[in-house]
């Protein structure tokens, strides 16, 4: 699990204990879920390229650094787009593609009704936003998008995730690190993640 990075930040571990529970109301999941975004992608984009800049301070010139890549977001739709707004702090200047997947109840497959993808790639790297990595369908699919895309380097970063998802990426998509606050323990017969958070789309927008 080499390309697996757990975060080991107390902020998180505190955030998303808040976030799990079930008494948190919307308004309060969608804070600790932008703020926890935030943080994870602090961590996921150590490793972003970054060429010199010269600049003038109130006391002399000097050369500084700026960001050499463009960096794309395509959260998962919906509960990924409660993500966007914590990364877009960091990030300002990020473009945002949505991709539509719904799950099969019955086959726990992902179903694609969405995707606004133009022809060629504006980006060199994007981070799939998704706070769920439970069967890994709906990562697995979006991965697969943007390599049809053109995308040379993709990020996933989650919440929480299932051994099952993760075994799902890294099986489909071995190149793409995976950035999480945390691993649960395993999917229920519903596919949900236990002890897991619940619905994290239903919860952020008050449809549960």
């Amino acid at each position: 699990m080499s390309n697996i990075f757990t975060s080991r930040h107390p902020l998180v571990a505190h955030k998303l204990s808040r976030l799990r529970d079930k008494n948190t109301e919307p308004k309060k999941f969608r804070e600790l879920l932008r703020e926890i975004a935030a943080l994870l992608t602090y961590e996921a984009t150590v490793d972003l390229q970054t060429v010199p800049r010269e600049i003038e301070t109130p006391l002399a010139q000097t050369t500084g650094l700026e960001l050499r890549e463009k960096i794309g977001l395509v959260p998962i739709l919906r509960a990924g787009l409660g993500m966007v707004e914590g990364v877009w702090e960091l990030i300002p200047q990020a473009e945002v593609w949505h991709i539509g997947l719904y799950r099969d109840e019955r086959t726990l497959k992902p179903v694609e009704y969405y995707n606004k993808l133009p022809v060629e790639p504006t980006v060199s790297i994007c981070l799939i936003l998704d706070p769920m990595l439970a069967t890994g369908g709906s990562a697995v699919a979006t991965a697969d998008i943007l390599k049809r895309w053109g995308v040379k380097r993709i990020k996933f970063v989650g919440l929480i995730g299932a051994p099952e998802g993760i075994r799902a990426m890294q099986a489909a998509h071995p190149d793409v690190p995976i950035y999480l606050a945390a691993i649960d323990d395993h999917l229920n017969e519903r596919g949900y993640i236990v002890p897991g958070l619940g619905d994290a789309g239903d919860r952020q927008f008050g449809t549960g």
